[in-house]
């Protein structure tokens, strides 16, 4: 079960023409928005990646304008984890649980879900909060980590785990996020 004094979430790459192609785009920006705002609420960190941003472009302004208390970590990797800063700050927090959401599921998402696996966090990959150009793409990309043990979840499952009860007293400002 995921934590909240344990747990961290991560964004990655929803950036630049490139966001703007994936699959289902519009649900994806609103539950990558959903989770932000949650965890903001919650005081869960929050760490977020571009990759090759010059390239690329910057991150969506509908993410990025919730990001604007940090400042994101570039890479050029595709998983976040080939980015020594993203370590460095990941291992700051002490946190071993990582939500992740972003793009494109198939590619950024799953190497860094592996990485992380690897290096012994407990992943969950948020399933209607990734995405890749393709439906296909994105589904071999979540049966690939639902096989290798990487936990797969949903906006809704991960936020009430969160709170566990209704009775949490942020649990009225949840609700509301995703009503």
């Amino acid at each position: 079960m995921l934590d909240i004094q344990n747990c961290c979430l991560v964004v990655v790459d929803v950036q630049g023409k490139l966001a703007q192609l994936m699959y289902d785009k519009q649900a994806l920006f609103k539950n990558v928005q959903i989770l932000i705002k949650a965890a903001k609420i919650l005081n869960v960190p929050i760490f977020w990646c571009q990759q090759c941003p010059d390239a690329l472009g910057p991150t969506v302004p509908e993410i990025a304008q919730l990001l604007t208390d940090s400042e994101p970590i570039n890479k050029s990797a595709f998983s976040c984890c080939g980015a020594e800063q993203f370590n460095i700050k990941l291992n700051e927090s002490a946190r071993r649980q990582v939500l992740l959401c972003g793009i494109e599921t198939h590619v950024c998402i799953y190497q860094t879900a592996v990485d992380l696996l690897a290096k012994g966090f407990s992943v969950d990959v948020i399933a209607d909060a990734v995405s890749s150009r393709t439906p296909e793409n994105k589904q071999v990309a979540i049966n690939r980590m639902a096989a290798e043990q990487i936990n797969i979840s949903c906006t809704e499952t991960a936020l009430f785990e969160l709170l566990r009860t209704a009775e949490h007293p942020k649990f009225k400002q949840i609700a509301k996020l995703i009503k």
